[in-house]
Formats: structure tokens, sequence, C-alpha cells
């Protein structure tokens, strides 16, 4: 059986409904931001579709026929349950703060501030992804992303939020054991991570690096590399902000206070689809974390770092 509605415009039965309910194409006119004459053409073309008349035309107003008060009655019933549920996906969607983003960033910065956010925002619940590939926002259901890379992405906008540094790390016992105190006593420590990167360290400490052993060890995520260093296993390339609470508590030093850009031009970056700076949601995020990067005396400190070198 062929679909009644297939041929039928959805706006044609819009304009229906308001004009039977409110007995009137002026005022329905009025309602919807249109002409007198488009609701007029509307619903003669509904009626031609139809093939019977759906109103009777008085001098001051228009009255449904039997056959519009039947078709009245179930399109205000219909029109009431979409705004129903357009109204609740909306609140719903404005209610939740989708974020993806880097695990270690999420689990070393990211979530132990996230309580300030939610205290601050008690209207908004957040959801936290940390997927390990370049997301799409807006074809995964992200609201906002927070990424490594230059800032330059295609179908977001995007905003600095903290500069991309590595300094080396190690446990106070292998930095006491291994004597490390200079960038050349790295050069005979277990190193951890990527050799190019730790190539790029040892040039900025102006260290000549060739002909050395490789690293023992390489993990997906920088947490994992710093886990390692944790038990001593060898000297990892970490980020000073991302383990301040670390360094601070002594449970890492940094055996040469060195941070560097492994890549130039990189930093941490909040991503957001294009056309949706002005989401509410996303500009109380946006305000919400730039001013705790800005807070931060680890984030000033690699700042002025990247000044520097």
């Amino acid at each position: 059986m062929a679909d009644p509605l297939a041929g039928i415009p959805l706006a044609s039965i819009r304009v229906f409904e308001a004009a039977a309910r409110l007995n009137s194409f002026t005022r329905a006119a009025e309602e919807l931001g249109m002409t007198q004459a488009a609701v007029s053409w509307q619903i003669k073309a509904l009626e031609g579709r139809l093939g019977q008349s759906l109103f009777r035309r008085l001098p001051r107003e228009v009255v449904p026929t039997e056959a519009g008060e039947r078709l009245s009655r179930a399109a205000t019933e219909a029109m009431t349950l979409l705004r129903r549920a357009l109204s609740d996906l909306t609140e719903a969607d404005q209610a939740i703060l989708s974020i993806t983003t880097l695990a270690t960033l999420a689990t070393q910065w990211l979530a132990p501030r996230l309580g300030e956010f939610q205290l601050a925002h008690p209207e908004l619940a957040v959801r936290l992804d940390t997927a390990a590939h370049l997301v799409d926002l807006s074809r995964e259901g992200f609201d906002v992303g927070i990424r490594s890379g230059t800032g330059h992405w295609p179908g977001v906008e995007s905003v600095e939020v903290m500069p991309s540094v590595f300094t080396p790390v190690c446990s106070p016992r292998l930095r006491d054991r291994l004597e490390l105190r200079t960038a050349e006593d790295l050069l005979k420590a277990p190193r951890i991570g990527l050799d190019k990167e730790w190539a790029v360290w040892f040039a900025a400490a102006g260290v000549a690096a060739d002909g050395q052993a490789p690293s023992r060890l390489r993990a997906d995520y920088q947490a994992l590399e710093v886990a390692s260093a944790l038990g001593d296993q060898g000297v990892a390339l970490a980020s000073p902000i991302l383990f301040a609470r670390e360094l601070a508590a002594g449970l890492l030093v940094q055996p040469v206070p060195l941070a560097v850009k492994l890549i130039p031009d990189y930093a941490y970056w909040l991503v957001w689809p294009e056309g949706r700076r002005r989401s509410p949601k996303i500009a109380r995020f946006r305000d919400w974390i730039l001013a705790a990067a800005a807070a931060d005396p680890s984030v000033l400190a690699a700042r002025e770092a990247v000044q520097a070198g």
C-alpha cells in the first residue's frame, strides 16, 4: 500500500495545522513568518492534492470543513508530538557535553579538573572519550576535542590551550644510581620513547647523539612510557605539564631541566565543528579550559620555556 504522506509536503501540513487551529490564514501567516498569500497558496495546493475542500472561507475567518476537522485533529496531535520530541532532543543535547581527547591528557590533566567545571556548570553532564584515532567531531557526535598538532584540521575551528613540550623524566633512584646530571649523561642511560624524538631533544641540548644505542622501550601512550620511568626502567620524554603532580611530589625528577618542542608549531588545541562557536555549552567549556590552563603554573612555565628557546 502506497504511503499517503509520500506526495504531501510536511510544510503544507504545518501551514494547514496553524490555519485550522487559529481559524485564520492571516494569523497563521504571522505565526509562521509567512505572507497571507503564501499560506493561502499552500492550503489550495493541499486541497488540490487531496481532491477536497478543507476550509469554508468566511468574511472574517476560515472554518474547517468536516474533512478539515478530521485532518486538523490529527495534524495538531502530530505537530504537538513533533515539537515535544524536538524540544526533548534539543534539551538533551544541551545538557550533555561530549569531549574527545588524548588518553594521557585526559587522565593526567583534564579529568582531575573536570569537577571544577561541573561545579561551575551543574546543568551540564560531561561525556569523556579517549579515542586513539583522529575523531570526526560532527559525524561521531562530539561537541569538542582536544588535539595535539598545529591547529589546522578540516571542518573545525580551534584555539590553543597549552604548549606541547617534552623534558626527560625518571625516578629519583635511577637518577642517583646512574648519576644523571647532564645531557651527556643521558646518552648512557636506558631511554624510553622514539629515537627520533630523543634526537630532537639532544640536538636542542647541544649534544651529538649519533651512534648511540637505541631506546629500550616504546609505547603507544605517553602515560605508559612514564609508568616505565616511574618503575626505574629508564628515562622517558614527557610533558612537564601533564606530569606536574608527579614532579612536584618527587616521584619523577628532571635530570636535565630542559623542555623543548619535539615538533615545531605543535601544541594542544581545543577544537569544535565549524559554525558552532556560539553554542552555549561549547562557549562555556572553551572559556573554562582556557582559564584553567592560564591558571596552571606548569603551563606558564612551559610557555616561558618555549619563548626562551
